[in-house]
């Protein structure tokens, strides 16, 4: 069961949002508001799995709120302005809901939460996930982690290949790494593969599809023994 709040300074706004909450088994309402100030006061004294959070409010923004609570609940925002989703992004929201929204939207946007709150919670994440999530295009997104083709590096940022997509996200190559279980193994300073996806290996370049992934010097050793041979 997931604790939520719901914050909405249009009541009849907030009605929809009470009213899909109780459609949903996985949801239990703790409180709803239509005043920021007082909703604020409640979670700093109350902790929330989840919060249900209008961006656009009289008094105090919803990223207004979000930034002066000292451990905010992951949060999914509803507003009728998408111009906001790049503030959103940057306070990691889960998800963006666009009024008016129907109940299959919202539904999957509470899938996409469960999803990450089993996934966060878990204490051998990279062990026992068959995904991860990241940042990117303004959202926290699910990748599984078998459609990973291969991943590359650039300064702060990695792009993942996966399927006939990439996936941007900012985040360091280590940190990548941290998230990852042991099928994957960096072979370069820009590259990491998950060692499923090799097709052949032929002069410290690996090829995965149509893409040459060079192994670094410092890398190789390691690269070689996972494979059992020698370069």
């Amino acid at each position: 069961m997931i604790s939520c709040v719901a914050i909405d300074d249009e009541p009849l706004a907030l009605v929809v949002l009470q009213e899909y909450i109780s459609l949903t088994p996985t949801l239990e309402l703790k409180r709803s508001f239509t005043d920021a100030f007082a909703a604020l006061e409640y979670l700093k004294r109350n902790e929330t799995d989840l919060m249900f959070l209008d961006i656009r409010m009289p008094q105090i923004t919803g990223i207004q709120m979000l930034k002066s609570l000292p451990k905010p609940p992951p949060v999914i925002f509803t507003t009728a302005y998408s111009n906001y989703a790049v503030d959103g992004f940057n306070l990691d929201a889960l998800d963006f809901l666009l009024k008016p929204f129907e109940y299959d939207r919202f539904l999957k946007a509470v899938n996409k939460a469960s999803e990450y709150l089993n996934y966060k919670d878990k204490p051998n994440v990279s062990e026992s996930a068959s995904y991860i999530f990241v940042k990117s295009e303004y959202q926290i997104i699910k990748i599984n982690l078998g459609d990973i083709k291969f991943i590359e590096g650039m300064d702060d940022y990695v792009k993942i290949f996966v399927a006939e997509k990439m996936v941007l996200t900012n985040i360091p190559m280590k940190d990548m790494m941290r998230k990852l279980p042991d099928g994957f193994v960096r072979v370069h300073r820009s590259f990491i593969i998950p060692l499923n996806r090799i097709e052949s290996v032929r002069n410290k370049r690996i090829k995965i599809g149509d893409k040459l992934i060079p192994v670094g010097d410092s890398y190789a050793e390691n690269f070689f023994k996972l494979l059992g041979g020698k370069g």
